[in-house]
């Protein structure tokens, strides 16, 4: 019995090429601003430009989405947003008005918690 609980108390096994903390934030951050690319270039295949994020980060495409379920799974993932917040209100300090009316205008929908 004591050899089930301990089996089942790990949801997810730690990816083999975990991604750490602050790269993702990186690389989030950098799919933020990539995203938005979007707006400006409809009708055009960008998939390029993450591409180029996650090789800029010399990180596999694979590792980054096992990562990114594992700290989903874990509960980690929150930290990991607003860490990537902070570095996009420093590489553009008027994006923090943006942000906030964003916040505002969806205040009702519900947070991401695990």
């Amino acid at each position: 019995m004591f050899l089930f609980l301990v089996s089942c108390s790990e949801y997810i096994s730690k990816p083999k090429n975990l991604v750490d903390k602050s790269t993702m934030s990186e690389i989030l951050a950098d799919l933020a601003i990539n995203d938005q690319i979007t707006f400006t270039f409809q009708n055009k295949n960008l998939e390029s430009g993450t591409r180029y994020i996650l090789k800029n980060h010399n990180v596999k495409a694979d590792d980054f989405v096992e990562s990114y379920k594992y700290y989903v799974v874990k509960g980690k993932m929150s930290k990991i947003v607003e860490e990537a917040q902070e570095i996009l209100l420093k590489k553009d300090p008027k994006a923090e008005g943006f942000m906030k009316s964003k916040m505002e205008k969806n205040k009702n929908l519900p947070t991401l918690v695990r």
